[in-house]
């Protein structure tokens, strides 16, 4: 909207600044009253960068009296501080029409504290058919609000640091657990008592190992191409007599995920790869076991097969135990559900979450 200054009065408060003829008075109009009543601190300028009016916030906040402000140059404001290059170089830029400054976030200096963080806005106004060039530079004080914000991101990155020394630490702990239990395993008599000792000591394993990817990870995810192969290196160290006979394969994809998924798929894992070096090769026959996990959009499998003797069928069938309810408890929490196939030879279990 374009507006000629109107001839009345000058605005108590308002800064008065008469040019020379071929410029309008400015604070002799309503551009001095708008200037002047401004709830923010805001400039007038002339296309030689000197004030013509400014706001009696502005006044307020960065110094100065209306009326002595008017007619000084931007650059002289103050101690000087307003005298930044790139800021000259900004606002004449605007006055040509070629730029115009829209938030743009400079340092004020002060000479008794600490600097200010400023977001400035100057537009060119069109001022009637008058060829004079006018500029209102608006100043907003966002010094506060960067410090909450450094204050936020301080607090982030220290919660961060706590976070990874708590997993750092949890993962320790539950190596120690795991490591009483394979102690325990070697010292009783039983039988069946150390198989389910080491079964334990392997399931504890597979959270660990979790937690030990948490510890280097600054997301709160765990990469599962890393957590699955540390997990069956481990499984493989402490089940596998002779790695010339038996290995384990991984082949997983580019996934993350949380940490609670990851626990459930390591211990399904952990079951299934435990089962299959159990079973699937009596009497010191070879084989391999391949465990892999692919993504396809929103949906994944998680298969661990093997070439071994396979699952017995008819009267020899295994009845659903303790590893049944392991493996199923995890998939229905999510939302997968267990599918297994005849590999002829060997067996493959996969958990499908369509």
């Amino acid at each position: 909207m374009a507006f000629k200054p109107q001839a009345s009065g000058p605005l108590k408060g308002a800064a008065l600044f008469k040019n020379d003829s071929n410029r309008p008075e400015v604070a002799d109009g309503l551009a001095g009253a708008l200037i002047a009543s401004s709830d923010v601190p805001l400039l007038l300028l002339d296309g030689d960068q000197k004030v013509l009016a400014a706001s009696r916030s502005f006044c307020a906040v960065y110094g100065g009296d209306p009326a002595t402000v008017a007619g000084c140059d931007l650059a002289k404001l103050g101690a000087g501080e307003w005298a930044i290059p790139q800021l000259r170089a900004l606002l004449r830029a605007t006055a040509s029409g070629n730029a115009a400054i829209d938030g743009y976030e400079m340092e004020l200096a002060q000479p008794d504290g600490e600097p200010r963080k400023l977001m400035l806005t100057a537009r060119r106004l069109d001022y009637g058919n008058d060829n004079s060039v006018h500029l209102t530079l608006s100043i907003a004080d966002v010094t506060a609000t960067r410090l909450a914000l450094k204050a936020k991101d301080d607090l982030i990155r220290e919660k961060a640091v706590l976070l990874q020394e708590l997993q750092h630490r949890v993962a320790n702990s539950l190596q120690i657990v795991a490591s009483v239990l394979l102690l325990s395993a070697r010292r009783v008599q039983s039988e069946e008592t150390r198989v389910h000792l080491r079964d334990a000591h392997q399931r504890v394993m597979s959270v660990a190992a979790v937690q030990r990817q948490l510890a280097v990870t600054t997301m709160g995810d765990v990469k599962l191409a890393n957590y699955m192969r540390d997990l069956c290196d481990s499984l493989g160290a402490s089940m596998i007599r002779d790695h010339k006979l038996i290995s384990i394969v991984v082949t997983v994809d580019e996934s993350t995920t949380t940490a609670d998924v990851s626990v459930s798929l390591g211990l399904i894992v952990t079951e299934l790869v435990i089962n299959a070096l159990k079973h699937a090769f009596p009497s010191h026959r070879r084989g391999i076991i391949n465990v892999s996990f692919e993504t396809t959009g929103d949906s994944w499998v998680l298969a661990v097969g093997d070439n071994g003797v396979g699952v017995p069928t008819g009267e020899d069938a295994p009845k659903p135990g303790l590893g049944t309810s392991i493996i199923e408890a995890p998939a229905n929490q999510l939302r997968a559900k267990v599918e297994m196939a005849d590999l002829n030879p060997g067996t493959r279990v996969s958990i499908v979450h369509a």
